[in-house]
């Protein structure tokens, strides 16, 4: 998709998600019920084995996603520090900015 601008789609909460369309073959209608299913056997772990279980199915889908030539690793890296940037983003800094507001800012 290099070189198309694409506008984001906005999620139920109101947050982008960058390049994923609503409707279509690469649209969220056609992903969140093959994702859900996982989800909800993933919630059903103990905490300590959910970690390990993530990565499995995240490493088995990139191996087998993407073709095996550097050029496609390279790629394949790229989307995972981009999904831990997003992640931190949507995720992690609104939980530390409650926090923060809850219990006071470090002095």
């Amino acid at each position: 998709m290099h070189g198309r601008h694409r506008t984001p789609s906005v999620t139920q909460e109101g947050l982008f998600l960058p390049y994923i369309n609503k409707k279509g073959p690469a649209g969220r209608e056609h992903w969140e019920p093959l994702i859900q299913p996982l989800i909800e056997d993933l919630k059903k772990l103990p905490p300590e084995e959910v970690d390990g279980v993530v990565n499995y199915v995240v490493t088995k889908i990139l191996k087998k996603v993407y073709p095996a030539r550097y050029y496609h690793y390279n790629s394949a890296i790229g989307v995972l520090e981009c999904i831990k940037q997003e992640f931190y983003r949507r995720v992690v800094a609104p939980y530390e900015d409650k926090k923060m507001q809850e219990t006071g800012d470090i002095e």
